[in-house]
């Protein structure tokens, strides 16, 4: 029984599997070590003396240095380990790449073909308030809607209102990053129909909104400007028969995996997700850009420390300079506020095993596996090609699932390890990087990952990339199940 996880011939330090008490011997299989201390599950234990300024390495990286002499079978956490990040960085481009390539598949999903042939895995009704003050109207003319057809069984997989507080009283990027949002949620192509509602005094103004849009179906995209009419309820039920009356001949159809757009995310992260969960998901990632789909990975936070590896990834010498100018454009953010860039990982990350920004990076940017990166896109920009594209945008759960969203993937592939109800309005699939939570919160887990500790892993992976195609084909997650479909947008700027 192993009671360590050892990850790279380079590293410093294994993985507790378990909580070990000082004195135990304990091994990986192969090492054998004694515990000098207690090592908590998901912590790390050193292989050997370790010196005071010297760099401690896992996952075959720097992951910060020592501050104090460290014995062979201590416990390195943050009362002994600190972060290597500082500012701005200047890089070279070193290309470095080795893609798995997996065999081409015949698998299809049952999505809905678009009239301008985009795919989505979701019929869904989307309500866009232009500004927080239409919120509540939108959930009146909504349970109007529903109570009207009770009984029936609509076109639509679900009625989401994208609520949020934002389009008025912001300026600049601020609010450029507002429309930006609200456009990517009317193209996402999950939503068979959209009401996009408005007050009329906003600064998010409706004509200056349709010019930011471009083209659309105006038989499933309306618009409505509650001050413009008299009765906005009734004019906004009337625009939602119209909707009705062109989705209700909608039908899944056979899909190949080519069209698939899939967002990476983690959030909760303990000290398993570098070790089961994302590093699953990044064999997916790779399975679908094989099968020519693509995939997203954003929290470029979540980069630091890690970036010199995406980096070596990149298609070519222009796609790395875009690599380059993501990474230094949000240290700069961090700094023109005040903020050290390496301010992160949460409590609750140091509390399951993760010490360091690096430590948390190495392992977060797993979930984009080995496949070149080909593109890197702007807040909410949609993805422009097949394959890893890079994303503009923070950490931040809410914010970064709606980011992608945003940008046009059909579900979202989310880890935890610590777990979180959260969902945003695509499906969010949420995998857990240990049995233990897995078994406690079965009401938020979509997919267990703790099942790498003992199984193998390719039928790990079979199974989980059976799990996307059942999602992708209408198959309810956690998330959908509980209602919770919320949004966030990037609040960067003064507030009038």
């Amino acid at each position: 029984m192993k009671d360590l996880i050892y990850l790279n011939d380079l590293d410093d330090v294994a993985v507790a599997l378990r909580d070990i008490e000082a004195g135990e011997q304990v091994t990986d299989g192969n090492i054998k070590v004694t515990a000098a201390t207690n090592i908590p599950r998901g912590h790390k234990i050193a292989l050997h003396e370790i010196k005071s300024g010297s760099d401690v390495v896992k996952y075959g990286a720097p992951i910060g240095h020592a501050t104090e002499d460290i014995n062979q079978g201590t416990w390195i956490h943050s009362h002994n380990l600190k972060t290597n990040l500082e500012g701005e960085l200047n890089y070279v481009y070193h290309p470095e790449l080795k893609p798995v390539i997996y065999p081409k598949s015949t698998r299809t999903f049952k999505g809905y073909r678009r009239s301008d042939g985009r795919v989505g895995v979701r019929n869904d009704l989307y309500i866009i308030p232009m500004v927080g003050c239409v919120n509540g109207i939108a959930e009146i003319v909504v349970k109007q809607f529903k109570e009207k057809h009770s009984g029936e069984t609509l076109p639509f997989d679900d009625i989401i209102i994208l609520k949020h507080q934002y389009g008025c009283s912001q300026l600049g990027d601020d609010h450029e990053n507002t429309r930006k949002m609200l456009a990517g949620a009317v193209h996402n192509p999950n939503a068979a129909g959209v009401l996009v509602f408005g007050l009329g005094c906003e600064n998010n103004t409706m004509d200056a909104f349709k010019v930011l849009l471009g083209k659309v179906d105006h038989n499933r995209v309306k618009f409505l400007v509650a001050q413009h009419v008299q009765d906005e309820q009734k004019t906004a039920n009337e625009l939602l028969e119209e909707i009705l009356e062109e989705v209700k001949f909608d039908r899944r159809e056979d899909i190949p995996l080519s069209e698939l757009k899939v967002g990476l995310k983690c959030g909760g992260s303990d000290g398993f997700s570098g070790i089961t969960a994302n590093p699953l998901i990044g064999m997916f990632s790779d399975f679908l850009g094989s099968q020519g789909g693509s995939t997203v990975l954003t929290e470029v936070p979540e980069m630091f420390g890690a970036e010199t590896r995406l980096m070596s990834r990149a298609q070519n010498e222009e796609v790395f300079e875009k690599i380059v100018d993501l990474i230094n454009h949000f240290k700069r953010y961090f700094q023109s506020y005040g903020q050290p860039v390496f301010e992160n990982p949460s409590p609750g990350n140091k509390e399951g095993g993760i010490t360091t920004l690096e430590d948390k990076s190495l392992g977060c940017t797993q979930k984009s596996g080995s496949s070149e990166v080909v593109d890197v896109l702007s807040y909410a920009q949609p993805i422009r090609k097949k394959g890893l594209s890079l994303l503009q945008g923070p950490g931040n759960d809410l914010v970064s699932t709606t980011n992608m969203a945003a940008s046009g993937v059909n579900l979202i592939l989310f880890s935890t390890g610590r777990g979180t109800p959260f969902g945003t309005f695509v499906p969010t699939i949420k995998v857990a990087t240990n049995n233990e939570l897995a078994q406690n919160k079965p009401h938020w887990i979509d997919f267990n990952a703790g099942r790498l500790f003992n199984e193998n892993k390719q039928e790990v992976l079979n199974d989980f990339i059976d799990k996307v195609i059942a999602v992708a084909s209408g198959e309810n997650t956690r998330n959908e199940e509980n209602g919770f479909q919320e949004i966030a947008i990037f609040k960067d700027g003064v507030t009038l």
